[in-house]
């Protein structure tokens, strides 16, 4: 008789593919393993809430859950962001993330929305929940504000519009084209930095919407090849139907909204200020 080893082991199914029974195992297996360490550890952690609630990972994956564990900042994590080397090359704040993320889980997954909420989660964890921000009211005044980051919420997103994991339809408006496109991962970008870099060698014209697009659009007509995609946004696409589209994207991606409420110090009326990310954000001690 053969004995059932793992009852919350995913039975056979079908409908999933290799690499998806694949992802699930190294889920798990990672899950476990942080399970095995979690006793073992002798600093404090935290859990942070994502933006995107876990919902366009895929399933067994880590932060499915909707949720990150992160460990407090410590004088080891801030010789990171001392290093000059990683300052210049601009990887500095990627290596201070991946530093404080105790869940087992590849960086390069990461959504990009979550990614700007591990960023303030960092912050408070390092430097404290307060954080000084410059603003200016309706006309024209600019003041100092304390803004409470552990009080920043997430983006509102109408969340019954989703229902794959990562794959969202939309009809352009004049040409009538219909485009899938996806949310935008710290791998993805990595990609887009890296095309945009080629492009910088090369002496040729900046196209950062353009590239952007083409990473972001996963088919056109139900066609997903790659070079086709391509050739669509750099010939075809109208310029109208790319800013309804830029639009679009806006309104289904989850993010941290860095807007606060302020009242005006010289009128007294309510207006909208921004939590600009500096370098002080990270180096309360510099000098502007």
């Amino acid at each position: 008789m053969s004995k059932l080893v793992n009852e919350d082991y995913p039975k056979t199914n079908k409908s999933m593919s290799d690499n998806q029974l694949k992802k699930i195992a190294e889920a798990q297996y990672r899950a476990e393993e942080a399970a095995k360490t979690s006793e073992a550890r002798d600093y404090p952690t935290e859990i942070v809430e994502l933006p995107s609630k876990g919902k366009f990972y895929p399933e067994g994956h880590p932060l499915a859950t909707g949720k990150i564990e992160m460990k407090y900042m410590t004088a080891k994590e801030e010789d990171i962001l001392s290093n000059q080397s990683y300052v210049k090359s601009g990887v500095v704040l990627d290596k201070l993330f991946k530093a404080l993320i105790v869940t087992p889980v590849d960086y390069n997954d990461l959504l990009l929305g979550d990614k700007n909420a591990i960023m303030v989660a960092a912050r408070v964890l390092g430097y404290g929940k307060d954080y000084e921000i410059s603003v200016v009211d309706d006309d024209g005044n600019t003041q100092k504000e304390i803004v409470d980051l552990t009080k920043l919420e997430d983006k509102e997103i109408d969340w019954s519009r989703f229902e794959k994991e990562n794959a969202f339809e939309y009809e352009l408006p004049v040409s009538k084209r219909k485009i899938t496109v996806q949310h935008l991962t710290h791998g993805i970008q990595r990609k887009i930095d890296a095309e945009l870099k080629g492009l910088a060698k090369l002496k040729k014209a900046p196209a950062e919407l353009t590239t952007r697009l083409k990473y972001t659009i996963t088919s056109i007509d139900g066609n997903d090849d790659s070079s086709t995609i391509r050739k669509f946004v750099d010939n075809e696409l109208l310029a109208i139907d790319s800013r309804a589209l830029r639009k679009f994207i806006e309104t289904i991606t989850p993010d941290i909204d860095l807007s606060v409420d302020c009242l005006s110090e010289e009128t007294g009326e309510p207006f909208r200020g921004k939590v600009g990310v500096g370098l002080d954000f990270f180096w309360p001690d510099f000098e502007v």
